[in-house]
């Protein structure tokens, strides 16, 4: 589909100044420094838009890039390796840019039990390599969509008219369904933290927008009966101090949803 987005009816630029018998090689080149995520990707795409490409990497997905450094090489028709351009840095930049930013919160937390996890906020129809991105920087998927995990948020609970009765609908629901899939309830106070803990069912329990006094009150009074989360404008700079509370895991929706691209450059040389 991306394919089909980006050349339409043709590359006509490229059929009608470059002979179809043309051959060159292409190095992929970074502008820039971070975590290089998307080879493989990239492999895939130049072999499936021509199988008689000849694909070289020299470094792995989830490795440090500088400037100036040549991530790969590609040698073959000089049609479908422009054809393939600007999808394989598209992806690469993307997939690199929140890798860099994934690793940068996962060192963060170093020498602490707390885990990154992403959410679903992504571009819609890249979640995938979105969320792979994630992990080749170092961090954990949280939920891929709906149907993995039930999450009772604010909206729910608020519908269903308390926890209590939003976490009894969701264990009669799992029942009736046969679905054997983890319950997680979002919780904005202690009280709520309270009621989370009477009821049974719930796998995780997730803390939003709580202070870290809160959270360190919330995680001593669940005892480890249930895993927890954090959630929720955490930044670079509070992450540590939100890991030190003891939480089992740290959702960051900035991963997917505020990085900066990697910029990475593709150049062709003629044969």
């Amino acid at each position: 589909m991306a394919l089909a987005e980006d050349v339409g009816s043709g590359d006509h630029s490229s059929l009608a100044s470059i002979p179809s018998s043309h051959q060159s090689t292409a190095i992929l080149k970074s502008k820039d420094q971070g975590v290089i995520a998307g080879i493989s990707l990239a492999e895939r795409i130049f072999l499936m838009v021509d199988n008689s490409l000849k694909f070289k990497s020299f470094f792995r997905d989830g490795q440090n890039v500088s400037v100036g450094d040549v991530i790969m090489e590609v040698e073959g028709s000089s049609l479908a390796i422009l054809k393939a351009e600007r999808l394989v840095l598209n992806c690469m930049q993307r997939m690199s840019g929140i890798a860099t930013l994934t690793s940068k919160y996962v060192k963060a937390i170093d020498g602490t039990s707390a885990k990154v996890l992403d959410t679903r906020k992504t571009t819609p129809n890249f979640r995938p390599f979105e969320k792979w991105a994630v992990l080749i920087g170092g961090g954990k998927n949280h939920r891929y969509n709906l149907e993995d995990m039930m999450m009772l948020k604010d909206n729910h609970i608020d519908c269903a008219g308390g926890i209590v009765n939003a976490i009894d609908g969701a264990n009669k629901y799992r029942q009736d369904k046969s679905l054997e899939i983890g319950l997680e309830v979002e919780t904005r106070n202690l009280q709520e933290v309270k009621e989370v803990l009477s009821c049974e069912g719930v796998q995780r329990v997730m803390l939003d927008n709580m202070s870290t006094d809160e959270m360190q009150e919330a995680v001593q009074m669940i005892a480890r009966k249930i895993e927890v989360e954090a959630s929720g404008g955490i930044t670079l700079d509070s992450i540590r101090a939100v890991a030190k509370t003891g939480v089992d895991y740290i959702s960051v929706g900035a991963l997917t949803h505020s990085y900066g691209s990697l910029d990475i450059s593709l150049l062709i040389k003629s044969k």
